[in-house]
């Protein structure tokens, strides 16, 4: 009401003041006589339809006098807060940034598959088929240029800490979009999972802000959406899911608005089956479609529900870890554990028997080794050496083994730069 108010009020002041013009007219017009004349003539004119005419010409004059304003860039600033008239008209030409925006509309991104399955495979170890097999399907998918789905739904299967989530947060990485996690152990309770990933009703507490998941893709619609051990996610989330997969869009439940999901990727991780899985990607190993058939199978007696896995693109069964390949990912969260402690390893500083004892331990705990396990052990016993070296100013370690234990020293070059700098304070 008082928006209306506001907008015609100036007509409403505008119609007072008229009448009351006309009243003082009447008081103080010098004729009665001439007065009725006036109105008479006003009348006739009126009646002719003539005055149509005059303020239609009037009009065309006053268009045509803008726009030859606006064509020669003299209009004032007034006129376009008057009349309504888009930002591309008055700032540029607008039919070549129309022309220009169908056109990236129409694109589609064309990625090196090669380069693509170099830089993953330099980052995750051991998985060297997935990577080059993952980044074909990707270069097939993205290139096409009217998708009516996600650019991919691809199931990582495995053993754990053979590098399932390592892998997509890497390919998020290599392709420079959002990286959209979502642990599915958090949304195995019932239907309020499903408001948490989509949404709540209208009307009930939390209605007022969008849902992980269609919040996420309502901001970043080309992030790479991934979904941890899906298996442990309730069946109405799984559901929800389904339309995201099969229709290229996720509802919001707050709204009811559809989000699109045609340019996402979707990555489901899981460890089930992880025995079979291991057996039929070495008996399947250059059969991709048996392997794809068998590993179907497998997943549904593990009780994967079958509209779920009919929307999987491509069913990647990660190898189980073995040989140097273990040694490699234990050297790896090694480093990466102690530069987290603001520190370096020196080249050539570690011990092998560390990573001969790393890699006995992780061959011990079998099917549900982790290397990430195996390193944090080492953490355990070497935390206190990093400290202290990071408390003397060493910046480069060694690791040694001393009395059975792991130690980590300063190691020469870490030294000098410690004495330098102690001299130059000096």
């Amino acid at each position: 009401m008082l928006a209306w108010l506001n907008r015609y009020l100036p007509v409403f002041i505008a119609l007072s003041v008229l009448i009351m013009l006309v009243q003082l007219l009447r008081q103080v017009w010098p004729a009665a006589s001439a007065l009725t004349t006036w109105f008479a003539a006003v009348e006739v004119f009126l009646r002719a339809w003539s005055w149509y005419f005059i303020a239609a010409g009037l009009t065309l004059v006053f268009l045509s006098l803008i726009c030859w304003l606006h064509w020669q860039d003299r209009a004032p600033q007034w006129i376009y807060r008057v009349i309504s008239m888009d930002i591309l008209d008055r700032l540029t030409n607008k039919q070549q940034v129309e022309e220009a925006a169908a056109r990236m509309d129409q694109e589609s991104l064309v990625i090196d598959a090669e380069s693509l399955g170099s830089a993953l495979k330099a980052k995750v170890v051991g998985q060297d088929a997935v990577c080059n097999d993952l980044s074909q399907q990707l270069r097939r998918r993205l290139a096409l240029m009217q998708r009516q789905k996600p650019a991919g739904v691809f199931l990582f299967a495995g053993p754990p800490g053979t590098g399932k989530t390592y892998l997509a947060k890497v390919l998020a990485s290599e392709l420079n979009r959002k990286l959209l996690h979502f642990d599915m152990t958090q949304f195995s309770a019932g239907s309020f999972s499903a408001t948490q990933l989509f949404g709540m009703t209208k009307g009930y507490v939390g209605s007022d802000s969008y849902g992980k998941l269609t919040g996420g893709l309502r901001d970043h619609p080309a992030a790479v959406v991934l979904l941890d051990e899906i298996e442990k996610a309730h069946p109405e989330v799984l559901k929800g899911f389904l339309t995201a997969w099969n229709d290229g869009f996720v509802t919001e439940a707050s709204d009811g608005k559809q989000i699109s999901t045609s340019q996402a990727i979707f990555i489901l991780t899981s460890n089930a089956a992880t025995d079979v899985l291991t057996t039929l990607q070495k008996d399947f190993a250059s059969d991709a479609d048996s392997l794809r058939m068998a590993s179907v199978n497998a997943l549904k007696e593990n009780g994967f529900a079958p509209e779920v896995l009919n929307r999987i693109d491509r069913i990647f069964v990660f190898a189980a870890l073995a040989g140097l390949d273990v040694a490699r990912v234990c050297a790896l969260e090694m480093e990466g554990m102690i530069r987290g402690y603001g520190l370096e390893v020196a080249g050539g500083g570690v011990d092998p028997v560390i990573i001969v004892q790393l890699m006995q331990r992780y061959r011990r705990m079998g099917s549900a080794a982790s290397s990430r396990d195996v390193v944090r052990a080492l953490e355990e016993s070497i935390a206190d050496s990093l400290i202290k070296a990071r408390q003397l100013g060493y910046d480069l370690i060694e690791l040694r083994i001393e009395d059975g234990k792991v130690r980590a020293k300063a190691s020469q070059k870490g030294r000098q730069a410690a004495s330098a700098q102690g001299a130059g304070q000096e």
